[in-house]
Order: structure tokens, then C-alpha cells, then sequence
């Protein structure tokens, strides 16, 4: 049975040692400035998957992997010592991709940004195509009601309408 709470614990205290380590004992000049932002560990405790980023550009970015690598064994010794777990995991070293993601995130925000001002603007200049407001409205009440009376008079001038022989009712028999 894997132990997730155990596992978690035990990759927040790699992560604590690797950057703790990596910033006082490691002295390697290719190393650059590296974060470390994340381990996880195999529900097994057996392999820990560290992840970092570098600042700097892609040849600095592979001169800190390089260093991590070399690093690697050090830093293994530093975990097992640091956390007294029966059989220290070992290390793997991964760049993190969260930096690029967001990166790709904020190109496609700033596209979708100048889309709606290039949308608002045209907005501002446009006019119509046809009335202001193309929805009917209802009629006065006021206004019906003198056209009604208009009608009543045109049709019979004022006789009262005469009752249909179908209808209910009383009936001259």
C-alpha cells in the first residue's frame, strides 16, 4: 500500500534539502540561478522527481542541467543523510515547463487583448446598418384606441353588430 500523505511529506523535505544543498555545499560555476518548484516522489519512496528552472537563457539553462547532473550524486547523499529514510530515492532532474507555459499564456493574452481593442475601435467608427433601434415597439394604447373607433364607424356607422344565427342564446323560435 502506498502511503500519498508519507510521499508528499517526503518530496517537501527533498525539495527543502536539494535547494538548501544546491545553495550553500554546490560550487559548480555552470551552475546558474535555479529554483527549485516542485518534487514529487513514486508511491514506492524509491524515485524522486525533481523539478527547477533556470534564469537565463537556453545556454545557461543547459549549463545548470549539466551541473545538476554532475551534482546529482551530492545531493543524493545530502536527502538520505537530511531524512532518514530507510532507502533514499534517487534523484531525477527535470526543467520545469511552467515558465514557457506561462510565457505562451501571456503571448496569447496580449494577441487577445489587441483583438478586442482592434474589435472596439472599429466598434466606434461603425454606424447602423439600418434604424438605430431595429426592434418593433408596441403601439400607444391612446392610438389604438382611436384607430378602433375609426373602424367601428367605417363598418356600420355606429349600428351594433348583428348576432349569428349559430350562436347560444335565446332564439326567436
Amino acid at each position: 500500500m502506498t502511503d500519498t500523505a508519507r510521499a508528499r511529506k517526503l518530496a517537501d523535505r527533498i525539495r527543502v534539502v536539494v535547494a538548501e544543498t544546491l545553495q550553500r555545499r554546490i560550487k559548480d560555476p555552470r551552475l546558474g540561478y535555479v529554483t527549485i518548484t516542485d518534487t514529487r516522489v513514486t508511491g514506492d519512496l524509491r524515485e524522486a522527481t525533481v523539478f527547477y528552472t533556470v534564469y537565463g537563457d537556453d545556454e545557461e539553462r543547459a549549463a545548470s542541467a549539466a551541473a545538476l547532473e554532475s551534482a546529482k550524486g551530492v545531493l543524493r547523499s545530502e536527502v538520505g543523510r537530511q531524512t532518514g529514510v530507510r532507502f533514499t530515492p534517487t534523484l531525477a532532474f527535470v526543467a520545469d515547463a511552467l515558465p514557457d507555459n506561462a510565457r505562451t499564456i501571456d503571448d496569447l493574452l496580449a494577441r487577445a487583448r489587441a483583438a478586442d481593442e482592434e474589435v472596439r475601435k472599429t466598434a466606434t467608427d461603425a454606424q447602423y446598418a439600418g434604424d438605430a433601434d431595429p426592434y418593433r415597439k408596441p403601439v400607444d394604447e391612446d392610438a389604438d384606441d382611436d384607430e378602433d373607433a375609426d373602424l367601428d364607424l367605417d363598418a356600420g356607422a355606429g349600428a351594433a353588430p348583428e348576432k349569428d344565427a349559430g350562436q347560444d342564446g335565446p332564439s326567436a323560435g
